[in-house]
């Protein structure tokens, strides 16, 4: 599993796309941006699910911050088996760093801020791999 972050429209797809070569490839992009559901994963090569801390907010929106972090916990056990299945599966997770600025004023906010920051770190503890895309450049952090 790798694990994608960075800023807001900073280049994290295409960043994926080239280190992927994805036009040459099979594979297939899941974007909560555009309104998919977070998927049960089938056989293809490459799997990109783009907008983690989306589908975090809509998580945390009909349970408490500590069962979303487990359900997070869950699909990540669950797509780690899925990936080990088979040596050509590679599953990357792209999420938006949204812990900058300044602390939102909404409880709801805060608790999402808070949440995504949660899984994130359950992310990267579980990835093989994790880079940060800051304005078009990558910095490998694992």
């Amino acid at each position: 599993m790798h694990f994608v972050t960075g800023g807001s429209f900073n280049g994290k797809a295409k960043w994926v796309r080239e280190q992927y070569q994805l036009a040459e490839r099979e594979s297939t992009w899941i974007s909560a941006y555009q309104g998919d559901e977070i998927p049960v994963l089938n056989g293809k090569q490459i799997i990109v699910l783009e907008g983690i801390e989306w589908w975090i907010r809509q998580i945390n929106q009909t349970i408490p911050a500590d069962e979303c972090r487990e359900k997070w916990q869950s699909l990540v056990r669950e797509w780690l088996k899925w990936e080990s299945m088979d040596r050509q599966r590679k599953l990357v997770l792209i999420g938006s760093d949204i812990s900058k600025g300044i602390v939102p004023m909404a409880a709801e906010d805060r608790w999402w801020r808070d949440s995504t920051g949660w899984v994130y770190q359950d992310l990267v503890s579980a990835a093989e791999r994790v880079d940060v895309i800051w304005y078009g450049i990558s910095q490998k952090l694992k």
